[in-house]
């Protein structure tokens, strides 16, 4: 008789349980996986059944074991048999013996066994925070390094850079695919792809890779990665990270303060070291949006770590991070948007009289507080103008965000109302999504307010092209019903007529990207660049200190969307 459970199915009859273990008495049929969070399965011999009464396996090979048995200590014994998976339930040793420099273990006999259902088809998916890189090798030695998205005992997904397009057509199959984890393994097996979707805005491509010519042992190793994947994965779902010991494969998980040894961000330059840490709290966010996308939650504990990981940036070096801003042109506009209003807040109303759990919350607040819209119809979001219906329709993104808010409970409330909530707000009641107006605007939506549209009028839209921040100051200050002057005012002393990110013509003929200004607001660290674009890797010579008596006056900011 056998019973479905979860992706198993169990098998009761002792016929056919009898059966399946005698499969398993074979060198390297069977392998032990002790009870505890950190457990990896160890080699074993299973030597002889009594059938309903006993088993008898040799463990010699992992003798420090046998204290834990004698314990008590439960476990389950894992085998491949006719190309499926089988385990037992927990079961303990009833004895061991050492003789002849052999130990062997008497363990219960299994009331079942549980076969894995639909083994090929079952994909583990990771989850948000799982973080598992992939190398892609060909014949020719050329690389490209991605990030794992599922995997099943026949195939897996890996997200790559568009650039793999062309390693991927030309050349000879199967390609070398090594997966590479947290705590340091590594697996390597062939592969070839199967199928590729592109996403442009994101500039990544999914592509399906199906392994081939797996060995028995990649086969045990591959149900080993699925079972601990799917385990990780629900931990974070029922969990949040904490309480259970993550998978031994995910111990020593990259934090936010630290870039993953192998991953698609990896094969990304960066203009400036603060540029590429700031692509960690980018990547999260890439992450979150797609997992909003598919209507999944705000993982609480990934955003309070990105957060305090932003804020630590801020406070060691804000020019340095306004200028990281401007660099992430790779990233999804709801990404770069996001940091952007985060940083600038935290730099316009920083210091040391706001509470950092304030600070923290703002920030928080401000990176995620457009991602709703990724839920949105594309041609919505790209559409020069919005009738009513797709108005109203526009305005879901703001409440959709603010209920998945309510999980994280570190987070304070009223600062979650006043961000994401009141940034679209407007003085006059003409914003969304309450039409709140005047008195009824705390001073954090007013100043969110003024933020989030500078923010968005340096950026092409479909209706019109990038304004420059001196036209954008004009606009506000002439908009006193809309917008608050003292903190259009307040956002004008701090950032200048030439911010931090700006590229900017001087009257020697030179354009440099502003990467610092003095006391007075004048440039005094640029970085000479010879295009029009956002900073990439192409930007020329840093100067610092005097550099109007090097490159004259500075004449004209010139829009760039980045």
């Amino acid at each position: 008789m056998a019973q479905a459970q979860d992706d198993f199915i169990r098998v009761s009859s002792p016929a056919e349980i009898e059966s399946l273990l005698d499969l398993m008495i074979e060198p390297g049929g069977a392998s032990l996986l002790l009870d505890k969070p950190d457990a990896t399965p160890l080699p074993v011999l299973l030597m002889e059944q009594v059938a309903g009464e006993t088993l008898v396996m040799d463990i010699t090979a992992v003798r420090e074991i046998a204290g834990e048995l004698k314990r008590g200590l439960a476990f389950q014994l894992l085998g491949q048999v006719q190309g499926k998976m089988v385990r037992t339930p927990p079961i303990k040793a009833l004895e061991t013996q050492a003789a002849d420099s052999r130990v062997t273990c008497y363990c219960e006999y299994p009331l079942y066994l549980e076969e894995m259902q639909r083994r090929e088809a079952f994909r583990a998916r990771l989850r948000m925070g799982m973080e598992v890189g992939a190398i892609v090798r060909a014949d020719d030695e050329a690389t490209v390094q991605g990030d794992l998205k599922d995997l099943s005992q026949e195939g897996c997904q890996l997200e790559l850079p568009a650039s793999a397009a062309g390693l991927l057509s030309g050349a000879p199959l199967p390609l070398d695919v090594e997966l590479c984890f947290p705590n340091g393994t590594r697996f390597a097996i062939k592969a070839s792809p199967r199928h590729q979707a592109v996403n442009t805005e994101r500039q990544t491509m999914r592509v399906g890779f199906r392994f081939e010519g797996c060995t028995a042992d990649q086969e045990r190793k591959l149900w080993f990665f699925v079972r601990e994947i799917e385990r990780e994965a629900s931990r974070h779902v029922n969990e949040g990270s904490t309480g259970r010991l993550p998978s031994m494969l995910f111990q020593g998980q990259a934090q936010a303060t630290s870039t993953p040894s192998v991953g698609r961000r990896n094969m990304l330059a960066y203009p400036t070291p603060m540029a590429r840490r700031l692509s960690r709290v980018a990547g999260y966010l890439d992450a979150q949006l797609l997992e909003l996308q598919e209507e999944g939650d705000i993982d609480p504990v990934q955003l309070s770590r990105h957060a305090d990981f932003l804020l630590m940036l801020a406070d060691e070096d804000i020019e340095a991070l306004l200028f990281a801003t401007r660099c992430l042109q790779r990233e999804p506009l709801l990404v770069r948007h996001g940091l952007s209003v985060a940083v600038h807040l935290l730099a316009l109303a920083g210091g040391s009289s706001v509470p950092r759990d304030v600070r923290k919350a703002v920030a928080a607040c401000a990176m995620v507080h457009d991602l709703g819209k990724g839920g949105l119809p594309p041609a919505l979001l790209s559409a020069a103008s919005l009738s009513a219906a797709e108005y109203d329709q526009l305005k879901g993104h703001v409440l959709a965000v603010l209920e998945r808010l309510e999980r994280c409970q570190w987070l304070s409330a009223s600062v979650a109302r006043s961000v994401v909530g009141g940034i679209n707000e407007r003085l006059d009641g003409s914003g969304y999504p309450a039409g709140l107006a005047s008195e009824q605007l705390h001073e954090l939506s007013r100043m969110s307010a003024v933020v989030d549209v500078i923010d968005a009028m340096r950026r092409d839209r479909p209706d019109r092209p990038a304004w420059r921040i001196d036209a954008v100051y004009r606009y506000l200050l002439k908009e006193p019903g809309r917008f608050d002057p003292r903190w259009v005012k307040r956002y004008i002393q701090r950032f200048g007529l030439r911010p931090v990110g700006s590229l900017v013509r001087f009257s020697g003929g030179a354009m440099a990207w502003i990467q610092r200004l003095d006391q007075q607001g004048r440039p005094f660290q640029v970085q000479l660049t010879e295009v029009v674009e956002p900073p990439g890797e192409g930007l020329g010579e840093v100067i610092r200190g005097d550099v109007v008596a090097r490159l004259g006056e500075p004449v004209e900011e010139l829009p760039v969307s980045t």
